[in-house]
């Protein structure tokens, strides 16, 4: 392994192509793409958080001229693609460039095949992102509206909320095992019920009749729209 030094005083490791212990830090791609280090950084951490690229510990450093402690990031080859292929598309080539100069320099010179396998791959990579940032963006309306909204909802009002229709909703619920049917009465399983999903509500009705009801809490909400938002929220 040959380890170079760059010009912001972060190592960048050089192995063999195909050894993920290749890294690049993100201080350098942050240099190489023109953007501030911090945003490089919360590109890294969304893109772990949605798993497109692997967990990457923080590593932290002391600032030259402030004296302050932060942390950057020690990215493999693969994964720093998909990095500036989200954050500064328009840079890739340099990146390409980089990438190459170093391991010409550690004596281990990218092949034609291994350059294609890993643009294929970044391709592979974005539009897998896109998709997921394409189905998420319903459940972070719903979560920006409903943070608001509190308290438990009755299956009606859940699917109000959500945009769902109430019939599609309740068959979902009762295909996968979530609520099922006793007595006329919708009822949480029991297991659903202990991860705090649902609470069953009874009384007495202003006329005198017994009720039971099946209401939704919050986290259940929440988990009913990330769990069916691309199946049934309304656009």
């Amino acid at each position: 392994m040959v380890q170079q030094t760059n010009s912001i005083n972060s190592p960048v490791v050089v192995t063999p192509f195909m050894d993920s212990s290749a890294t690049m830090s993100s201080r350098e791609i942050a240099e190489l793409v023109e953007s501030r280090h911090a945003d490089v950084c919360r590109t890294i951490d969304r893109l772990m958080a949605s798993g497109v690229i692997q967990g990457y510990a923080p590593t932290p450093y002391t600032h030259q001229q402030n004296g302050r402690t932060y942390h950057f990031y020690e990215i493999n080859k693969r994964d720093s693609y998909v990095i500036v292929a989200q954050l500064s598309p328009q840079f890739t080539a340099r990146l390409v460039d980089r990438w190459q100069e170093l391991e010409s320099q550690a004596g281990l010179p990218q092949t034609l095949p291994e350059a294609l396998r890993l643009a294929a791959d970044m391709a592979e990579q974005n539009a897998k992102l896109s998709q997921r940032v394409r189905l998420d963006a319903p459940k972070v309306a719903f979560v920006n509206h409903y943070v608001e909204a509190g308290g438990t909802k009755s299956l009606r009002e859940t699917a109000k909320i959500l945009n769902m229709p109430e019939k599609a909703m309740i068959d979902v619920l009762l295909r996968d095992k979530m609520l099922f049917r006793q007595s006329g009465n919708l009822l949480p399983h029991a297991l659903r019920q202990r991860e705090g999903l649902f609470t069953v509500k009874t009384g007495t009705s202003d006329f005198g009749h017994a009720f039971t009801q099946t209401r939704v809490t919050p986290k259940g909400v929440q988990w009913i729209a990330q769990r069916y938002a691309s199946e049934l929220m309304g656009g």
